[in-house]
């Protein structure tokens, strides 16, 4: 009776919590924004020396709205309308890291979930990502 329970506990495993390997997490933007100048740097470094946390300047802003815009630019909804006005008002990266689902759920409603998912790689390309967790270390 003991092995049966040993093999019916081996023998279980959920993929549900397995980590997937194609999967890729995308964070978002630190609030911090880089230094633009190299003595902005040196006294980043000096003050917080973790400068890998940082986000981009501020100056790729117009680039990445810009591609948040054309992402939605076939949808000519009222919803998309008002979403590429909410892009233009975003003050940061991270605003416009916020405004990912809505742009995946417009283009999944008015295309399908293929063209949804592409979509949102490419805006994802703007954003720091983080390796899957490993398999064989603890939460």
């Amino acid at each position: 009776m003991r092995s049966l329970r040993l093999l019916s506990r081996w023998s279980y495993r959920s993929t549900l919590l397995a980590p997937s390997s194609s999967r890729i997490e995308v964070r978002p933007p630190s609030l911090r924004h880089a230094p633009a100048s190299p003595w902005q740097r040196v006294v980043c470094w000096l003050m917080a020396p973790a400068a890998q946390d940082t986000a981009p300047p501020l100056n790729r802003l117009p680039a990445v709205r810009g591609d948040f815009v054309h992402s939605l630019a076939d949808i000519g909804h009222n919803e998309a309308r008002a979403l590429i006005d909410r892009i233009g008002l975003a003050r940061s990266l991270r605003e416009l890291w916020h405004l990912r689902t809505e742009v995946y759920r417009l283009v999944a409603l008015h295309h399908n979930q293929h063209e949804a998912e592409q979509r949102l790689a490419r805006l994802n390309r703007h954003f720091p990502t983080r390796a899957p967790r490993s398999a064989f270390a603890p939460l």
